[in-house]
Parts: structure tokens; C-alpha cells; sequence
């Protein structure tokens, strides 16, 4: 922990940051970063809900819960209580691994491994504000609180927290949907700090799900530990004082004796903010981010020098740690392994030249050329790109052809979809179109993605969840 920052302000700060700030103290990058981040959000929670995560938790939760006061996305929506639309919503959110990613600001702060920051808050604003008729101005000053949290959080815990097996997105996760909620329903700042410690003994996750339809289930608890967390507080439900701060606050417990910097997160809520600086990638892939660098870099080599995946004897991915551990399976058994495998993304891409929703499925994971492809690809741990630290996704793609030729593509640190080079409006509709194309219909596709871009003019976020729970493609067709 930073000397220069007294430990006891942590949670003061982020009390006082939820409480006071107020949509006109967000600047007008912020609010256009959020709207992209929601659009982005909301396709592949569509998307997500189609897939056998949110399909399961559809068949468990359906008509467990008589409230109406929000609505589960789908093929056949329905409505339960807010703290469940935001379980199945943010599970569906997350079943693809297609979610944005937030960034590091320095090497120890691993890249890509500190949260998924939109899902959570986005979740608990669409049902919290559904329930409350808020405006778009309203959901934004609530996501944007919520985002801002979340990732100051995630940020100022010691890497450990991450490297010894917590999943950020759960955890940290569930600060940013409590943060939306407490901000909607108007909490006073001892209930603030009650919310805060309901959440920090509510969040969870651990990486071993990695890979499996628990993942996603973290970030669906997130949402509605969070919600539940907020709710709580503001009926009167207590708990315990400091709850971000030593000696038994968040940040001493949820990190391996390495406690927290300061003062990444006191002086620092909205000083910058995160969305903008340093800013956060939308994923080109549906899997882990830290592959999509050496998926863009594979492409490049298939594409400029015309490759026939016939002719390719050998393929090596040379990377740090911070890729080959979490992407950890070397070969792919299923499609939900294959968003963390290496041979996986680079096979896909040398086969088809692409990796979207019809690449990532059982079938094609388990088909011959595909199993075959992924046994001539090596991960190599590169003590160069090791040495340079972590805090961007580095890597190299070498391709041995049958003549004996190698061929050698590096990877572009400035990677589609991150601040570098962010998807263009045409990109990201494309996007969009791609996943929730699955549940809606071309003119509900149109008008969702439109009404996002001028969401501070909408009235009541309801003419939102309208458009979102309407009827769906196939009556449409």
C-alpha cells in the first residue's frame, strides 16, 4: 500500500465519489464512450442469452419470482425481480466471452486481467431503471458512476488478487452494479457504506471456472450481488464500518498479503476517468481478449501471403505469461475452452480466415481439421516479450510451411477495438448487427442502436427495454 495515502479514506472516497458526482461532471467523451460500451453490451447479452448458460438459468429461474419489475432479454422474454433479470441478463452478457475489456495503466497491472467492466452496471441500470421509469440521462449518470467504481477498484487491488485466482469481473464486478443501483434509488451516505460492505461480502469468483459456463455466472452474480447489496441498504439492512479498508476491509482480504495502492483509487475517482483514460477495448473476437492481437497478427500472415492451411507443417504463438497462463488449454475440446486457447484462435483463423459466433461452436471446435490444425500449434513462453512487461498483449505468430519456408507475423500492439484503433460506427453496428440479430428483428436493430446513440435525450429508459423485449425475429420475419 501506497505510504502517502492513509489507508482509512479509501472508503470515504468512494462514498463521497457515488455520492456527489452527477452526470454534468462527466465529460462529453465519457458519455459518448458509454453509449458505445452499452451498445456493445447490449448485442452480446442478446447474443448470450441464446447461448446453453443463459438458456439453463432461463429454465431454473423462470417462474421462481412473481415481482414484474424487470425484464429478462431473449427469444421469450419475461419479467421477475430486478436482482434476477440482473443474474440472467449478466450471465447472458457474458456467456460469449464477447464483452469489452478494461485496461491497464501500468506494466504490474496485467492487461486484460482486471475486469469486463461494462456488463455488471449495464445489467443492474436496465432493471433498476426499468422498475423506476429513470430517465437516459439518469442510466448514464448511474453507468458511468458504476464503471468509474468498478475499475478504480479492480485497478488499486494488489495484481496478486487476480494471479492467485480471483476472477476481477466477478469481484470487482459487483461494486459497479451496486454503485448503479445506489445511485437510482438515491442512498444516503451511511447507507452508501452499508451497500459497500453487503457487496464486498457478496462478491466472488475464482478462475478455475475459466473455460466453463461458471465464468459467465460470475458476472450475472455480479449484477445481482450488487443489486441485492444496494437494495438491502436502502431498506435498513446494516453492515459493518470502513468496509474497503484495513485490517478487514475488501482490499486487505480479497488480495495475497499484497494489500492495495492507494493511490490508484484516493484523489484518482474521475481523476481521470477510466473509460476515457486509459480507456477500454471492444472485443473483434467472442474470447478472451488477450488472444485477439495474435488472431489479428494470424490473419495478417493468412491473408497477405495467401496461405493454404494445407501447406502449413507447424505454427508457434510466442507470448509472456500474462497470455499463455490464462489462456490456458492447449488444445480446445469444446467451444467454451476454446475462448481460452491459443491453438484454438490461431487454427480457426487459418482455416476460415474469421473467428466469430459460427467459429466458436462445439461442432466446428470438434470437427477433424480443426483438432488437427490445433496439434501443430506450440505456445512458446518468449523471455523477450516476458521482459517487457505486462500491461499490453504482445506476441508472434510463426508459420512453417511444407516447402520449408517460415513465416513470421508480430503483432500489432495497437489492437482493433482498444483506444488505438476503436471500431468505427460502421464496425461497431456490424457488431451489434452480428449478435443480437439472433433474438431481433433488422428494424428493432436499427432502432435499439440509434436510440443508445441519443440516450440523453430519451425520457424513460422503458422506451428502451420496448424496443429490447419486443416482439422477436422470427414473428418479425
Amino acid at each position: 500500500m501506497s505510504s502517502s495515502t492513509t489507508a482509512e479514506s479509501v472508503s470515504k472516497e468512494v462514498i463521497a465519489f457515488i455520492q456527489n458526482v452527477s452526470y454534468e461532471d462527466f465529460p462529453q467523451e465519457a458519455i459518448d464512450l458509454a453509449k458505445r460500451c452499452i451498445i456493445d453490451g447490449l448485442g452480446v447479452m442478446l447474443a448470450g442469452s441464446t447461448q446453453p448458460a443463459g438458456k439453463i438459468l432461463y429454465d431454473y429461474l423462470a417462474g421462481t419470482d412473481t415481482r414484474q419489475d424487470a425484464t429478462v432479454y431473449g427469444t421469450n422474454p419475461f419479467r421477475t425481480s430486478a436482482a434476477n433479470a440482473a443474474l440472467l441478463n449478466g450471465t447472458s452478457g457474458h456467456a460469449l466471452d464477447w464483452d469489452d475489456t478494461q485496461l491497464a495503466t501500468s506494466a504490474d497491472r496485467i492487461f486484460g486481467l482486471l475486469t469486463h467492466p461494462t456488463i455488471p452496471p449495464m445489467v443492474a441500470a436496465l432493471a433498476i431503471g426499468e422498475r423506476e421509469g429513470i430517465s437516459g440521462k439518469q442510466f448514464l449518470e448511474a453507468f458511468l458512476t458504476g464503471f468509474e467504481v468498478e475499475c478504480k477498484i479492480a485497478e488499486a487491488i494488489h495484481p496478486d488478487h487476480y494471479k492467485k485466482g480471483f476472477h476481477s469481473s466477478a469481484t470487482a464486478g459487483t461494486f459497479g452494479a451496486a454503485t448503479v443501483v445506489t445511485k437510482l434509488l438515491g442512498l444516503d451516505a451511511r447507507q452508501t457504506e452499508h451497500m459497500l460492505a453487503i457487496a464486498a461480502s457478496s462478491a466472488s469468483g475464482i478462475r478455475v471456472n475459466f473455460g466453463s459456463m461458471t465464468k459467465p455466472l460470475h458476472v450475472g452474480r455480479a449484477g445481482q450481488n450488487g443489486t441485492v447489496a444496494a437494495e438491502l441498504a436502502q431498506l435498513g439492512f446494516t453492515g459493518g464500518a470502513d468496509p474497503l479498508d484495513p485490517p478487514w476491509g475488501y482490499f486487505q482480504t480479497f488480495s495475497h498479503g499484497g494489500g492495495f495502492d492507494a493511490d490508484r483509487i484516493v484523489g484518482k475517482l474521475g481523476n481521470p476517468h477510466t473509460i476515457v483514460s486509459p480507456g477500454v477495448s471492444i472485443k473483434p473476437y467472442p474470447c478472451g481478449v488477450l488472444g485477439h492481437p495474435t488472431m489479428d497478427a494470424m490473419r495478417k500472415l493468412v491473408i497477405d501471403n495467401d496461405v493454404d492451411p494445407d501447406n502449413i507443417t507447424a505454427i508457434r504463438v510466442r507470448a509472456g505469461s500474462n497470455i499463455l497462463n490464462p489462456l490456458r488449454y492447449p488444445i480446445a475440446n469444446n467451444e467454451l475452452e476454446a475462448k481460452f486457447c491459443p491453438a484454438f484462435m490461431v487454427s480457426a483463423i487459418a482455416l476460415r480466415r474469421k473467428a466469430g459466433i459460427h467459429e466458436f461452436n462445439d461442432e466446428f471446435v470438434r470437427s477433424e481439421p480443426v483438432q488437427a490444425m490445433m496439434k501443430k500449434v506450440e505456445r512458446v513462453l518468449d523471455a523477450d516479450i516476458e521482459a517487457q512487461g505486462w500491461e499490453k498483449i504482445r506476441s508472434t505468430v510463426e508459420v512453417d510451411l511444407k516447402d520449408g519456408s517460415t513465416l513470421v507475423q508480430k503483432a500489432d500492439e495497437r489492437y482493433r477495438g482498444g483506444p488505438d484503433l476503436p471500431f468505427t460506427r460502421e464496425e461497431l453496428f456490424e457488431k451489434f448487427a452480428d449478435c443480437a440479430a439472433l433474438v431481433l428483428s433488422e428494424t428493432q436493430l436499427k432502432a435499439v442502436f440509434e436510440l443508445v446513440e441519443s440516450l440523453d435525450t430519451c425520457a424513460d429508459i422503458n422506451e428502451l427495454v420496448s424496443l429490447l423485449s419486443a416482439e422477436t425475429v422470427d414473428s418479425a420475419a
